[in-house]
């Protein structure tokens, strides 16, 4: 049976689109049928991160409208026989589309590959609904920013509510240093606060930035970085190996209490 996972966050900015294209790269890596489907109607940024931009022709929207047939939508990874790309439309909204043409197309998906991964739009609106309509099992990707991090803990409710209990989490641009001097919240700070299983930590790296300008995920690269690697990992934990995760040796120890108390609430001793 395949997995249809939405990589989602509720906050733009926060690195949904870089997690979908490098996890899908890893797990096509791994020898799984893997294809990554843009659902950001309007704002189309996947096909760029994996540098297959020049090659779209026809989008979901064509697909969806009956005016060209999938396998003509589809892009096929060069690198990554494995890896497939569904790329969104530019030139229309997101209410063109409805939540039963998205269920219909992935029925159709599933039957082919074992991987089905949906880029989310950022927001709670039309487009996330349309995103998560097929999805059993979701990624919550936040940074350790208290904007991020809230609008993480509004999507898990939705999730929920939606009927999408197997939701991981994702903790994006982690920058240790700032931990230790109790300016950034910690990984477990964040664990606490939204309580749901952790998936990866993702450093903040410039190769994270150079990856992206030239559309070559991480996990491509002759010498692997941290980032690449812990994209990897996440591959990994997916499939249910038990992996360590990356040590930054931190151990901060409740930084950033405010932050905290305005989630939980303060505590009493």
């Amino acid at each position: 049976m395949s997995r249809v996972i939405v990589i989602t966050s509720g906050k733009g900015g926060v690195g949904k689109t870089t997690v979908t294209a490098n996890l899908g790269m890893s797990l096509a890596r791994l020898g799984y049928k893997t294809i990554v489907v843009d659902a950001d109607i309007g704002l189309r940024n996947l096909d760029l991160l994996l540098g297959l931009e020049n090659r779209v022709i026809y989008t979901i929207l064509e697909v969806l409208s009956g005016e060209c047939s999938l396998e003509q939508a589809l892009i096929k990874d060069k690198r990554q026989p494995n890896l497939s790309l569904l790329p969104a439309a530019q030139n229309r909204n997101k209410d063109c589309i409805s939540c039963d043409q998205i269920r219909n197309l992935m029925s159709i998906l599933e039957k082919v590959y074992e991987y089905i991964l949906i880029d989310c739009p950022a927001g709670i609106e039309t487009g996330f609904h349309n995103a998560i309509s097929s999805a059993r099992e979701a990624i919550v990707v936040t940074t350790p920013e208290i904007a991020a991090v809230r609008d993480a803990d509004r999507v898990i409710g939705l999730l929920e509510a939606n009927g999408i209990q197997k939701i991981f989490l994702l903790l994006n641009r982690f920058r240790p240093e700032m931990v230790k001097s109790n300016d950034m919240m910690s990984v477990e700070d964040v664990r606490e606060i939204l309580a749901i299983p952790l998936l990866g930590v993702i450093p903040e790296d410039e190769s994270v930035i150079v990856s992206t300008n030239r559309g070559e995920p991480l996990v491509l690269g002759k010498k692997i970085s941290l980032p690449g690697l812990a994209f990897e990992n996440m591959a990994y934990r997916l499939e249910g190996q038990n992996v360590d995760f990356i040590n930054f040796d931190l151990h901060s120890k409740n930084p950033l209490k405010r932050i905290k108390n305005f989630f939980l609430g303060p505590t009493t001793t």
